[in-house]
């Protein structure tokens, strides 16, 4: 099934919030960081412009610009809520530093519904992901790949000739390392990397580019 892949870029953070839809309308959410209403609104109204049926919320992890919409994702299309239980203290500590980035109006995320592991298989329909964890930026950090369509949606692991930061609690450079050589540059070279921030690159050119390799 051919996948689309549609970006917003929301929050002060600039952070990428992805809508994943097949040509049938089925769709799910990634990284929700939507946090004021024009944001909300934003997301709503692609939505409802391409009629799409919102089928799941996920996380690749839990830092406050990838959650800022997830109350608003959850409550409005009644979706179930997928992250890693790894990350679960991330999310739980984000209510108490909210208002210290500037996020006084921060609405708690609800607890995910499905927790996700290393090696499942989520479908949505016509929608097939697979999870890979990938701790380092976060301790529950997890990637979410599609062979067919040669992408991965991979939040704050790679970024275009960058990765995620490390000085985050949880975060660990030489864990991050280790997710990027074992797991990252083992998916085809062709393979679209969707960043949880700036633009998309591809594995082949972080893997002659990044400024990972100096490490």
């Amino acid at each position: 099934m051919k996948l689309h892949v549609h970006a917003f870029t929301f929050n002060p953070f600039q952070e990428n919030t992805y809508v994943i839809f097949a040509d049938n309308g089925d769709a799910v959410i990634i990284d929700p960081g939507c946090y004021d209403k024009e944001e909300e609104n934003e997301l709503d109204e692609f939505i409802e412009a391409n009629q799409l049926n919102v089928l799941a919320l996920l996380n690749t992890h839990a830092h406050i610009d990838h959650v800022l919409g997830n109350s608003h994702v959850i409550e409005k299309y009644k979706v179930d809520y997928y992250l890693h239980e790894e990350d679960l203290p991330t999310l739980n500590a984000v209510s108490s530093y909210a208002h210290v980035y500037g996020f006084p109006n921060y609405k708690i995320s609800p607890q995910p519904t499905k927790l996700l592991n290393h090696g499942d298989t989520l479908v949505f329909k016509s929608i097939q992901l697979e999870v890979f964890f990938t701790p380092g930026h976060a301790p529950g950090h997890v990637v979410f790949y599609n062979k067919e369509n040669n992408l991965v949606i991979n939040g704050d692991v790679l970024f275009q000739d960058s990765f995620g930061r490390v000085d985050l609690p949880g975060g660990d450079l030489e864990t991050l390392k280790k997710s990027i050589f074992d797991t990252m540059f083992q998916f085809p070279e062709n393979t679209v990397v969707y960043c949880g921030h700036g633009p998309a690159t591809t594995i082949g050119r972080e893997k002659t580019s990044n400024y990972i390799l100096n490490f």
